[in-house]
């Protein structure tokens, strides 16, 4: 067997390495937020299936239907945010408006919910709010650094 041992090197010597290592640099620049993709997307599974979890599936049918539209709304823009960064990070706005709808919605969309519904749906949105700011302070600062 031939001995091709040599032929293994540093590939800083390599002609395209410099452009790999601007494309590489690129394509990480666009992921500052990565870290807020799966908190996201536990976020609207959480919320499509609190209803089930807390157990006010009878006593409120509509916070349910509301619920499971909402949560997975909010998985969508967790997928979104990881499969298209840079086109997705847009809608950091639409997560924020989604939880603070979510904080006000017990009172607009149910019939005299109880606390825990109420605490249920405070802390979904104040999360959703946080996450989305997050996403926009992340990407405002990503495109100001493109400019």
């Amino acid at each position: 067997m031939a001995n091709v041992s040599h032929q293994r090197g540093d590939l800083a010597g390599h002609p395209d390495a410099p452009e790999m290592r601007a494309r590489y640099e690129r394509v990480l620049g666009s992921r500052d937020v990565a870290f807020v993709d799966g908190p996201v997307f536990l976020l609207g599974l959480y919320c499509a299936v609190s209803p089930w979890i807390l157990h006010y599936t009878t006593s409120q049918p509509p916070l349910v239907t509301h619920n499971l539209i909402i949560g997975i709304a909010i998985g969508l823009l967790a997928l979104g945010f990881t499969a298209a960064p840079s086109r997705m990070y847009g809608l950091s706005g639409a997560m924020c408006a989604l939880g603070i709808w979510m904080i006000i919605s017990p009172w607009v969309v149910g019939t005299d919910p109880d606390a825990g519904v109420i605490w249920n749906n405070v802390v979904i949105g104040a999360l959703a709010v946080i996450l989305g700011t997050a996403c926009a302070a992340t990407a405002a600062r990503a495109a100001s650094k493109s400019s």
